[in-house]
């Protein structure tokens, strides 16, 4: 994965976007030597967002045998376990 600094990203935008959107390549932007965010194809953004949801959703099930096992749960103590 290569890290470009953001000044050079700003310079080299649309060479950088067809790197990511047709090689799916993944650039890391830096400033001042820090990572602070990334270009990554969409495929790998709905991937990751599918992940999450998958997990929320295991989450959600764990929470929920925990409740049936228990005999019942208050609804606010519920929703306080789901927060993230």
């Amino acid at each position: 994965m290569d890290s470009i600094s953001t000044a050079d990203a700003r310079q080299n935008l649309a060479e950088l976007i067809n790197r990511v959107a047709y090689g799916k390549e993944r650039v890391v932007l830096t400033r001042h030597g820090k990572e602070i965010a990334a270009l990554v194809p969409v495929e790998d953004l709905t991937l990751v967002e599918r992940l999450r949801l998958y997990l929320r959703r295991r989450d959600v099930e764990a929470a929920l045998r925990d409740v049936e096992s228990r005999g019942g749960i208050d609804l606010d103590e519920l929703l306080r376990a789901l927060e993230p």
